[in-house]
């Protein structure tokens, strides 16, 4: 995705969180992440777990998580086969509760409870519609920009007005908002409040630890505006992984836990739409 009035390391940062999206977002993706933390299991376990998922969505689901790199499939015998999580699963699962809480805190209420999972799967289905991402990053990195010129950064290689569905979208979602006709597009309260999210996903995807987040170049929290935070940032993210403490786990409780964590986003609004 060229991203022409963006830095190169930002382009390849909405890659990756794109890419990330598409690993978890299809149905069941994060339900058979979640059933797998507890440890190994057999496709007759994990469907049994999942119900009401067929046995042919769970086995196209697992297949496409060992694609991604996420599972692995061991062969016992002819028989017995079992699927786990790799190494890099739990730091994913340490970004859910903040799409969670986020969900929760901004989109609109639902006619019943839901569950932890469901509200991370109305957060996903917002993020990873096309473009989506490349958008929020470039509000949040230029501020205010007309259509013209979001066009121009986003997608450089096509008509400009090409860019208005996709904007059109995230007005409906409540992500961004403007003033009127021809006026500039902005972030919302709660498309910055997604900051948190994008951020982890981000230091996911390029293998850093998620407790980094703060750090994020773009979506950082901590002393960003600064020149000094800008260049520590970079050279965080350009220095070889280091041992962190462990993520906090959200396991196999959270598939259908209706229990409300404390959010850390504050003076949330609700009216964003779901799924």
């Amino acid at each position: 995705m060229p991203l022409a009035g963006l830095s190169a390391e930002a382009a390849v940062d909405v890659d990756r969180v794109a890419e990330a999206l598409g690993m978890i977002t299809p149905r069941w993706s994060v339900r058979i992440l979640l059933a797998l933390s507890g440890g190994p299991l057999r496709q007759a376990g994990l469907k049994a777990t999942l119900s009401p998922a067929s046995s042919s969505q769970v086995h196209g689901k697992i297949e496409g998580l060992c694609e991604a790199g996420l599972v692995t499939r061991t062969e016992h015998s002819s028989h017995h086969v079992t699927y786990e999580n790799t190494s890099r699963v739990p730091q994913l699962l340490a970004v859910l509760p903040t799409l969670a809480n986020w969900s929760k805190e901004h989109l609109e209420s639902p006619q019943r409870e839901l569950s932890q999972v469901e509200h991370v799967e109305d957060a996903l289905a917002l993020l990873t519609r096309r473009h989506t991402a490349a958008i929020l990053w470039t509000l949040k990195s230029r501020g205010a920009s007309s259509g013209r010129a979001l066009a121009a950064l986003v997608m450089p290689h096509t008509s400009w007005t090409n860019i208005y569905p996709p904007v059109r979208q995230l007005l409906d979602d409540g992500l961004v908002d403007h003033e009127g006709t021809g006026s500039a597009y902005r972030l919302t309260e709660a498309g910055d409040a997604l900051g948190p999210a994008l951020a982890g996903l981000s230091m996911w995807a390029s293998g850093r630890p998620v407790s980094q987040a703060p750090t994020h170049p773009v979506w950082g929290w901590t002393a960003r505006s600064t020149p000094e935070h800008v260049e520590a940032a970079r050279a965080r993210r350009s220095a070889p992984p280091t041992t962190s403490t462990p993520p906090p786990s959200w396991k196999r409780a959270a598939l259908f836990s209706h229990s409300t964590t404390q959010s850390s986003l504050e003076g949330a609004v609700a009216g964003g739409q779901r799924r």
